[in-house]
């Protein structure tokens, strides 16, 4: 067995081997060491293995997509190695002794995941292959679950951006090349061949061309082949569902980078997981298509102007139609998610429970079509997704008469076809009814013949159908003529056979059996109908996915009283009363109201240059900006009481601080990276948000590199651009920069403390309260007050000498009495300010008292 093992190891390579051994996978050596660490399940041995133990821990068969999902969530890959022969095929090949053979049948992977168990119902699972070909990166990605396949190329220094996009579970690569710094499973570069690609998707979609899919790169045709290759590889042969490929234009999309996706949370939250993410926010949805629809549609606003007016023409129809609505997110709540469905049932995956789903699934479809038919001025989306609605008839009247209102998950066990479907299976249930219904009346006759009230006719998977009585009733039916046949003797109970119950469970079986080989051959006719309309049914699934995402953003604008954005060409960003979706839905929770902020660029006013406290807004205010252009251009309404926004080709974020230490870059290198990366592409209709540049070096080197990032944002790039900064110097630049503007984040001192107004006012900032923030904060009051001298000192030095650390010299270290700011200060009220009562001891506040007297006497003297 362990030779078996072995060998089918080596062909699983870095994968975990889940061996079968009847009832269960087990694992064996360092898979076994590693898969009950991540399982937490125990370790065990078996044998020896060259003279050492050999470490062994198993999962059942029954509960093994669980702890497959654990596995996966881990990073681990994993093979499956089955039995492909029973017991009784092996012994008649070599022999009572002969192991059964196995074999891998599949190769579980991140990116291949099909199983409902092992997939989240609103996130897609996209796998996707990478070449360079020619000086062109291609690339290729798929969701096996739904069958959804693109191809793209871009430049080799866009594909970062266009990888962050796609959020792939896996990226596929040929050997010797990899984009740098990600994790990529090499294969084979033959697989990556133009040629190759070309040949498979004609192969796999019985087409002679391409051409009327769309026209393809050779770059992109390479991918494919690799992805293709990929999935053939570890399906072992059998291909999942894979639609017809859709060439995707590299300008179709509004262009993020992997950092601005990060700044602005837009699928995931700075501290991972979906909540607190702008995803999380939009998302009200009701089905799980339409939710990964959403991610998508965020992910990749478009930037034509004429697609996105129609997104938000069906969005405003179902906004102005409040019961229409209503209903439509009713049906489509009570929706089944077909897409996942047919993509189990084409990858050999499938249950009758999925066959079941299709069926309601697309039969709701059509009372969605019908329901919306009823409804006056269409708008022209809808008009194009209704016709894939219908057109299912033929299918679901099928299934209708052959499956069971509810279809079980398990296919082994028959009892999915319904009744009057096949009058032959209905003749095999019978007999077999009968058949059980003799065996209860020869239970009763036994019991009444050998006097034993407590026989019972049992089964199990080993002896088949047996009797049982107690140890003590056992002589009754040992005796020769008593028609009984001993078979086994228990602790408390003895088992036997007889004549008439042999026949009787003969009968059963052979009747059972013949019942489940008729149910198993109606399954695989009733999938190969779904396979050949396969097509069909997934336009169906996207077109109930985008009307779930239409309602939904409807729904969220009526919730939010957000409103309809207005798609201008020219280069503007007019926003009145913006807010910032998250944040807001944040604040709403605590009871706790958002501040409203307008926005106006464009045309000789499109860099705002933007000062005040730390805390004040000013992040909060570049990102809502940047989140209303993207929902826009996604499709959406917004969250501003109006808004214009010219189409943006790049969208750029640089909002706060972070590291990258296992690439060796400081916080300061990755804000220097990014922001290289926007001065080198951002053009004049891009848009972009820039936080406290500069501020990660020395206060003149960073002086220095904000003012030069600004006059080439305004005089170069000429994007629009949101500047945020705490350099007053900058100020200066709106005597040489015509197109640039002073703002500032509005907050007001009372009685000692910092009230944050969260209100954008004109002009530039007075000062940056930022040892007001630090009280907030909660900095101990000594330092506090220290930090107040030095900064004096600081301001009176620059103001003498020019020099920013003029003075500081003759500053005593520690002083024991903070020096007043002018001969009018009071240093004992000055230290009452500061002071936190509820912290001092008994003792602390009488030493206080007499300390604060003493001061006191001195000051009057």
């Amino acid at each position: 067995m362990m030779a078996q093992y072995l060998a089918l190891k080596a062909q699983a390579g870095d994968c975990l081997l889940f061996y079968r051994m009847g009832d269960f996978f087990e694992l064996f050596f360092d898979d076994a060491r590693m898969a009950a660490q991540v399982l937490d399940i125990a370790l065990t041995t078996r044998g020896e293995h060259q003279g050492e133990p050999i470490p062994m821990c198993g999962v059942p068969v029954h509960s093994a997509e669980g702890y497959l999902a654990r596995l996966i969530r881990a990073g681990c890959r994993v093979a499956i190695a089955e039995q492909v022969e029973t017991p009784e095929e092996a012994k008649k090949r070599g022999g009572s002794k002969a192991l059964v053979a196995r074999d891998i049948v599949r190769f579980v992977t991140a990116g291949t995941l099909t199983e409902e168990a092992l997939l989240e119902p609103r996130r897609a699972n996209v796998l996707a292959a990478a070449c360079e070909l020619r000086g062109a990166v291609g690339v290729a990605a798929c969701d096996i679950s739904t069958g959804r396949m693109e191809l793209e190329e871009c430049p080799p220094d866009r594909l970062g951006a266009v990888l962050a996009r796609l959020g792939a579970s896996e990226l596929v690569c040929p050997e010797g090349w990899a984009p740098a710094a990600l994790e990529a499973i090499a294969r084979p570069a033959r697989e990556f061949g133009s040629d190759a690609g070309q040949a498979r998707l004609c192969a796999l979609h019985g087409v002679a061309t391409l051409d009327g899919y769309g026209m393809f790169t050779r770059a992109m045709l390479a991918a494919a082949g690799g992805l293709v290759g990929y999935l053939d590889h570890v399906g072992r042969g059998r291909l999942p569902l894979l639609l017809p490929p859709v060439a995707r234009a590299s300008d179709a999309a509004l262009a993020m980078d992997e950092a601005t996706r990060t700044s602005l949370e837009v699928l995931e939250a700075s501290g991972g997981g979906r909540k607190g993410s702008l995803l999380d926010a939009v998302d009200r949805c009701v089905t799980g298509a339409g939710a990964r629809q959403l991610a998508e549609d965020l992910a990749a606003p478009l930037t034509d102007a004429g697609a996105i007016a129609a997104r938000l023409d069906l969005v405003a129809w179902l906004h102005e139609d409040s019961l229409l609505r209503g209903d439509l997110r009713a049906v489509l709540r009570a929706l089944p998610d077909i897409g996942r469905a047919l993509g189990r049932v084409v990858a050999g995956r499938g249950s009758p429970r999925d066959l079941g789903q299709l069926r309601d699934g697309l039969a709701e479809a059509r009372r969605v079509r019908d329901h919306l038919l009823r409804r006056p001025d269409r708008p022209a989306l809808l008009e194009t997704l209704l016709p894939a609605l219908g057109g299912h008839a033929a299918l679901t009247d099928l299934y209708g008469l052959a499956l069971v209102p509810s279809p079980p998950t398990e296919r082994g066990q028959g009892g999915f076809i319904a009744a009057g479907y096949d009058h032959a299976l209905d003749a095999l249930r019978e007999t077999a009814g009968n058949a059980r219904r003799a065996i209860a009346a020869l239970e009763a006759k036994y019991r009444e013949e050998t006097g034993v009230a407590a026989l019972k006719i049992r089964h199990n998977g080993v002896l088949g159908y047996f009797i049982e009585v107690p140890a003590r009733s056992a002589d009754r039916l040992m005796a020769p003529d008593s028609g009984f046949t001993h078979r086994q003797t228990m602790a408390g109970a003895v088992r036997f056979n007889a004549v008439a119950l042999h026949e009787e469970a003969a009968r059963i079986g052979e009747a059972g059996g013949h019942a489940l080989a008729a149910e198993e051959r109606h399954f695989e006719n009733l999938v190969a109908a779904a396979v050949a309309s396969r097509q069909a049914i997934a336009e169906t699934a996207a077109a109930l996915a985008r009307i779930d995402v239409a309602a939904g953003l409807a729904e969220r604008a009526f919730e939010g009283g957000w409103c309809l954005p207005a798609i201008a060409d020219e280069p503007c960003l007019e926003i009145s009363g913006g807010r910032h979706p998250v944040v807001e839905a944040a604040l709403a929770v605590r009871g706790e109201r958002f501040v409203a902020n307008d926005c106006a660029l464009g045309g000789e006013d499109r860099l705002w240059l933007i000062g005040g406290p730390n805390m004040g807004g000013k992040s909060t205010f570049l990102r809502q900006n940047a989140l209303i252009v993207l929902l826009a251009q996604a499709g959406s309404f917004v969250p501003a009481s109006a808004a214009r926004i010219g189409l943006v080709d790049r969208l750029f974020s640089r909002v706060g601080a972070s590291d990258n230490l296992a690439r060796g870059r400081s916080t300061f290198m990755v804000e220097m990276v990014e922001t290289a990366a926007i001065l080198a592409q951002a053009t004049e209709r891009s848009f972009v948000v820039l936080d406290e540049v500069g501020r990660g070096t020395s206060t003149y080197d960073g002086l220095a590199l904000a003012w030069a990032v600004a006059e080439a944002v305004h005089g170069v790039n000429r994007c629009r651009c949101l500047f945020a900064t705490h350099y007053h110097e900058l100020a200066a630049l709106a005597d040489s920069c015509g197109a640039l503007s002073l703002h500032h984040v509005r907050a007001r001192e009372w009685k000692g403390d910092l009230v944050l107004l969260h209100e954008l006012a004109d002009g530039p900032a007075d000062r940056s309260y930022g040892l007001a923030v630090a009280r907030l904060a909660g900095v101990p009051g000594p330092v506090l007050a220290r930090a107040k001298a030095v900064l004096a000192r600081l301001e009176k030095g620059r103001a003498q000498t020019g020099g920013l650390a003029a003075g500081l010299s003759d500053l005593p270290l520690f002083a024991a009495v903070v020096e007043p700011e002018s001969p009018s200060a009071d240093p004992v009220r000055e230290r009452l300010r500061e002071l936190d009562v509820d912290a001092l001891s008994p003792r602390e506040a009488l030493d206080l008292l007499y300390a604060l007297k003493r001061a006191a006497d001195e000051g009057a003297d």
